[in-house]
């Protein structure tokens, strides 16, 4: 590779009213608006463990984030051909 550029992603982790709540950020040179939001519920009985919550929660914002930047992606791709566009993954 000739050409580097480094993105990085920022996730925040928390819990409250039994649900685990997850943010991933998206930063790199351009922008820094693309945030992705995911959740798990405890279950009823409370027994799940916290760690398997954060994944669920994680991934959703994750997989929330990928679709975010897909849609930003073809909106940049719109303006620059001029037509309409739809990316899929």
């Amino acid at each position: 590779m000739s050409a580097v550029k480094r993105w990085n992603v920022e996730i925040l982790v928390g819990a409250a009213d039994g649900r685990t709540y997850a943010e991933a950020q998206l930063y790199d040179e351009i922008r820094d608006d693309l945030v992705g939001a995911g959740q798990a519920r405890l279950r009823p009985d409370g027994s799940t463990p916290g760690l398997v919550g954060e994944e669920v929660a994680v991934a959703r914002a994750l997989s929330d984030l990928g679709h975010r930047l897909l849609v930003a992606a073809s909106g940049d791709l719109e303006e620059a051909v001029h037509t309409p566009v739809t990316l899929e993954h």
